[in-house]
């Protein structure tokens, strides 16, 4: 693809100003800014007055557009791009994940029990030892810590090593959450407890139902203070990556109101969309009464740094559990221990109830979205948007499916037609496309994360990261650098392997980017707001250490940020 500088006949704000014409108190210029407009133009120059651009174009033609005191700023031939967006994070529990104390990086089932046995040493008798999203399909020996294993490393302290709603537990954790051979799952909700054969007694792992361990935070508990600065440390690691703005689904309600005192305290140095979590499980009348309180927040007002404008709610299990809900059985597999071969995951939400909580939401002015794994699930929560949308139009909602890591051409079409939005993690493919090839077979997985084929269909797609654990773009849980996410887009090259999944479905370059700004910004109703560098827009810019249009392919997740700017004010440099 070539990619050129605007001519200065073309360019924006090309009169040296005009009669009343805004004038700049900053410019940067001498640079190669992608635009990511429409046509993807390449300009030499920005120039900005207090929180917007107010034009792009030549070097000559900006720098006519500085005041007398304005700043101006030589790139020195450096990239520019628009300020970035991960379009699925969570923010506030990912900052206090090791508020107490550093956790190691584990990627083998000793490094876990090595971990769980120095906890052991660290802590008193009878504290919990907890262990969070360490996913069996990223450790190399693909396999929960038995329950063995856990007594050995901590006898005398129960110990859960839990993965979402999946756990493994030790026998002391078993015994004091009342779990024995005679337990049964009485609430209604999803679960199976794994048994010996022989005995019946518990083997320790618990399918979808971590909710009966009963467990005691044994760390120490963070002041509101505390959770400020968290939440402040990790926005300013987000900036530091080239993240300006970033969409929270599933916030809870503390995390709506931590996001506004730092808002109030002017402390917010990302832009935040809300999507707020809704338990589908709740009988619909609560679900209502929640939307219905949600949509007459204040913050459900637009305001460019913290809109509360979304609902989350959960429709399938997880690719990383075994439970995600697919069309075709899971197949046997020992490490999803899956025994039944016609097991399709899990559902939590039944039709008629989908389609009831999807039009709640747009009645009320809120975005749907459902954590969607499977291919089963994306398919049904597609088929819910369309049966709303015979009723009353959805596209202007932008109705949102997250994760739809398995997709099929009918689905993709539909959202294409029907105007549905989709929130992908690239990540994932390259941290888990060796254990699903395995599984499921090369051939399965033709629409697994399929970006060209969404590009192709119209469907506006944004890339995010699902970021739940840890500070740091590339050590989180999962990783949040989104040029790690762009590479992937680029490469499709699942780690641990040399086999490419799918390169049909590699985007370009151009692609890649707008995945993290344009296609973002749209998912979240702003496109004219910001996701590109264009006049009228807000002035979220970041400067890169390299050329992300030319440099090798390899080199992209490599790219560092030398500048970031939110609303024209520099919020990060590095040093």
């Amino acid at each position: 693809m070539m990619y050129r500088f605007v001519p200065m006949l073309l360019a924006v704000c090309a009169m040296a100003h005009p009669a009343g014409a805004q004038t700049a108190d900053l410019v940067l210029y001498n640079g190669k800014i992608a635009t990511v407009d429409e046509n993807f133009r390449i300009v030499e120059a920005v120039a900005i007055a207090g929180d917007r651009i107010i034009g792009t174009g030549s070097n000559t033609e900006m720098k006519k557009l500085a005041g007398t005191k304005a700043r101006l700023i030589d790139l020195k031939g450096k990239t520019v791009l628009p300020g970035l967006i991960d379009s699925h994070v969570h923010s506030v529990s990912a900052s206090l994940h090791e508020f107490d104390h550093r956790i190691p990086e584990m990627e083998t089932v000793a490094d876990v029990l090595k971990y769980v046995h120095s906890r052991a040493g660290a802590l008193p008798d009878g504290q919990w030892i907890v262990v969070r999203q360490v996913f069996i399909t990223r450790l190399r020996d693909q396999r929960f810590p038995t329950r063995e294993e856990l007594d050995q490393a901590a006898p005398r302290n129960p110990v859960m090593f839990a993965t979402g709603p999946d756990a493994s537990v030790n026998s002391l954790a078993l015994k004091l959450s009342g779990i024995d051979k005679n337990f049964k799952i009485t609430d209604g909700a999803p679960g199976r407890i794994e048994r010996d054969p022989v005995t019946g007694e518990p083997t320790g792992i618990l399918r979808s139902c971590s909710r009966f361990i009963k467990v005691v935070n044994p760390g120490r508990e963070p002041t509101p203070e505390d959770r400020r600065n968290r939440l402040k440390e990790l926005l300013a690691d987000y900036n530091s990556v080239g993240l300006t703005s970033i969409a929270d689904r599933d916030a809870e309600d503390g995390d709506v109101e931590l996001y506004r005192q730092l808002k109030d305290r002017g402390e917010l140095t990302c832009r935040v969309f809300i999507s707020l979590g809704v338990n589908a499980q709740m009988p619909m009348e609560q679900i209502e009464a929640r939307m219905a309180a949600t949509a007459a927040n204040p913050l459900h007002r637009y305001d460019n740094m913290l809109w509360l404008r979304g609902i989350k709610v959960y429709l399938d299990g997880g690719m990383l559990t075994g439970s995600a809900y697919m069309l075709k059985p899971w197949g046997v597999s020992k490490v999803y221990s899956i025994d039944d071969p016609n097991y399709r995951g899990m559902r939590y939400i039944e039709p008629g109830k989908l389609y009831s909580i999807a039009r709640t939401a747009m009645k009320n002015n809120l975005q749907p979205t459902a954590h969607s794994v499977g291919d089963g699930a994306v398919e049904a929560l597609v088929d819910a948007y369309e049966e709303v949308n015979n009723e009353l139009p959805v596209a202007k909602h932008r109705p949102c499916i997250s994760h739809s890591n398995f997709m099929t051409l009918r689905a993709i079409q539909k959202m294409g037609r029907l105007g549905v939005v989709a929130d992908l993690q690239p990540a994932w493919l390259w941290l888990d496309g060796a254990t699903l090839i395995k599984q499921f077979g090369y051939d399965r997985l033709a629409y697994f994360q399929p970006y060209k084929s969404l590009f192709e269909n119209k469907v506006v797609a944004g890339g995010g990261s699902d970021h739940m654990q840890k500070i740091g773009g590339f050590r989180s849980v999962n990783p949040y650098n989104p040029f790690l996410g762009m590479w992937i887009t680029l490469t499709r090259q699942p780690r641990w392997t040399d086999q490419t999944l799918h390169a049909e479905q590699r985007i370009t370059r151009e692609q890649a980017i707008r995945l993290y700004t344009i296609n973002n910004a749209y998912l979240t109703f702003e496109e004219k707001e910001k996701g590109s560098i264009e006049k009228g827009k807000l002035a979220d810019l970041i400067v890169l250490d390299r050329d992300i249009l030319t440099c090798p392919a390899d080199e992209v997740k490599n790219i560092g940020v030398e500048q970031t700017y939110l609303g024209g004010k520099l919020i990060y440099q590095r040093q």
